[in-house]
């Protein structure tokens, strides 16, 4: 928890009556908002509840229709990131502006006025990450690091000129965390000795009780409460960001949490249908096998089946092979050895749209850059899965498309001011409604959901898991790839637990032991004492 007290602090930064419209949507509406010098500050809301549009204002990215802007208590405008740093203000954005073609240090010079200094710009960086724990290669490329590094990046890029007040949007969407709590490790360092004030952008509920000294939730675009960070609890923040009560499982999924015993009491147990033990598999992989160009081991004789009215997940720290399985499901990888069967028959791997004709759905777990088609529209994306079924003589039918758009948009809850609005428009909770959408339009035998709520909020969450539960009712087989454990908990029938490649051990849902899934995690066979 943040050691300093901030509450007498001053107002370093005031925004008041700030508000934004988006055609007919109304991003923010007449917000108020206060940080105190040496504050981290907890902005929360479900996606599109208008946090970052709020922030993005301050920096300069979006001009307000209305309001006011006041640093140290004097009246100021921004028109730009330009403007903003010369008040000392600077974002990390939810999304990297990294070139991934060139190094950190020439990442770090962009931007900067007058001759590239290359020894000087390294000496930046290596100052910065001593003095704040933020290791990371100058000379190495962009493309070849990590999330957690690039983040480390960003913030670099953003401390390179010593700001006064730090936004952070969203800085922990795609970290592990273990990273995500060194970054926070590093804004209390920054707080207490470098008199940083932080607005930290969020809709996890475990980082802001966590990291901050006060909160702000926003709904809908306003203001709805404001919180002392000491005074609260998840459950009431949860409430307030969604407007009515949170079920606690799909809390838990949200907060990450793990249980240390059973989890099946807590399950709606007239929903917990689970396989038809009669049918056949509506999924079945046999023996498959992968290895990477450079010889690295993917998949490594991996087998599991999924029968229809079931949620199977697979459990395992990131990196054992749930992505290479994930594409091999989409038709992006080929096998080098084993088989891919739907409902008996068997489906060539790594050809072009084969999976999906047999019956395979895939939510990706990238839903920036694999799921949909930002600069498309939202109905343009909700066909993509089904375009052939939209055309006649090899022509797309415009009337059929929009027709087809405005029924998934209604019957999935997809807030957008109408199909034809760039799906970049959307929040993110938006976005995956409509990858959700597209997923389940064409009546798949097999839904594959690759990590389905990363990045969501809590609202979110809970939609996409009765979304999956209501999939796998209706006879569906669900695949579910996700590292969050209080979700594989709250979902999965069987949940069968992935390492090196290899499918290693299962548990059904009522015999779930935690202790035994931390010792299969680490590599343990069947839970047994590594030797």
């Amino acid at each position: 928890m943040p050691t300093h007290s901030p509450d007498e602090a001053p107002a370093i930064l005031e925004l008041r009556g700030m508000t934004k419209r988006f055609g007919s949507v109304v991003a923010c509406d007449d917000v108020d908002f206060v940080l105190k010098r040496g504050e981290i500050h907890g902005i929360l809301g479900e996606n599109g509840a208008g946090k970052s549009t709020l922030m993005r204002m301050v920096i300069g990215l979006i001009l307000p229709d209305r309001g006011s802007i006041l640093i140290d208590g004097k009246p100021c405008q921004i028109f730009d990131p330009v403007e903003a740093a010369k008040h000392g203000i600077a974002m990390v954005h939810q999304h990297y502006s990294l070139v991934n073609a060139l190094t950190v240090w020439e990442n770090v010079a962009l931007g900067e006025e007058g001759p590239v200094d290359r020894a000087a710009t390294r000496d930046l960086i290596l100052s910065i990450s001593e003095r704040y724990g933020l290791e990371v290669d100058p000379d190495a490329h962009v493309r070849d690091l990590t999330a957690g590094l690039r983040q480390r990046v960003e913030i670099i890029k953003c401390l390179r000129r010593e700001p006064r007040i730090i936004i952070l949007d969203e800085p922990t969407a795609v970290l592990t965390p273990t990273e995500s709590e060194h970054l926070f490790e590093v804004l209390r360092e920054g707080v207490s000795k470098s008199g940083w004030t932080v607005a930290l952008v969020s809709h996890k509920l475990n980082e802001v009780t966590q990291a901050t000294d006060r909160i702000t939730i926003m709904r809908d675009g306003r203001v709805v409460e404001r919180v002392l960070t000491r005074e609260t609890d998840a459950p009431t923040l949860a409430r307030a960001m969604v407007g009515r009560p949170v079920a606690l499982i799909n809390e838990a999924a949200a907060l990450g949490a793990a249980t240390s015993g059973p989890v099946i009491k807590t399950v709606d147990r007239e929903r917990d249908v689970g396989r038809d033990t009669e049918s056949r598999p509506a999924l079945e992989i046999t023996d498959a096998s992968l290895r990477a160009k450079d010889g690295a081991v993917l998949l490594d004789g991996l087998s599991l089946e999924v029968y229809p009215g079931e949620i199977v997940g697979i459990a395992g720290v990131e990196g054992n092979g749930q992505t290479p399985l994930a594409r091999v499901l989409a038709s992006l990888l080929p096998l080098e050895k084993g088989t891919v069967s739907v409902d008996g028959a068997t489906v060539r791997t790594g050809v072009a749209g084969a999976m999906l004709s047999a019956g395979i759905s895939v939510i990706p777990a990238d839903r920036f850059h694999s799921g949909c088609v930002t600069e498309m529209t939202v109905a343009e994306n909700l066909m993509v899965a089904c375009i052939g079924k939209m055309s006649r003589s090899g022509v797309l039918q415009p009337d059929q498309v929009r027709e087809q758009a405005l029924t998934l948009i209604e019957e999935f809850g997809i807030h957008t001011p109408s199909p034809d609005t760039p799906l970049a428009q959307l929040s993110g909770g938006n976005q995956q409604r409509v990858v959700l959408a597209r997923a389940l339009c064409i009546s798949p035998r097999v839904l594959v959901a690759h990590q389905p709520t990363r990045g969501l909020d809590v609202g979110a969450i809970e939609y996409v898991g009765d979304r999956l539960r209501a999939a796998a009712e209706s006879g569906i087989g669900v695949l579910l790839l996700t590292t969050d454990l209080g979700e594989l908990a709250s979902l999965s029938h069987r949940i069968k637990v992935i390492y090196r490649g290899s499918i290693i051990g299962e548990m059904r849902r009522d015999e779930l032991d935690m202790e035994r899934l931390g010792l299969l995690l680490g590599g343990s066979q069947d839970g047994e004492s590594a030797a």
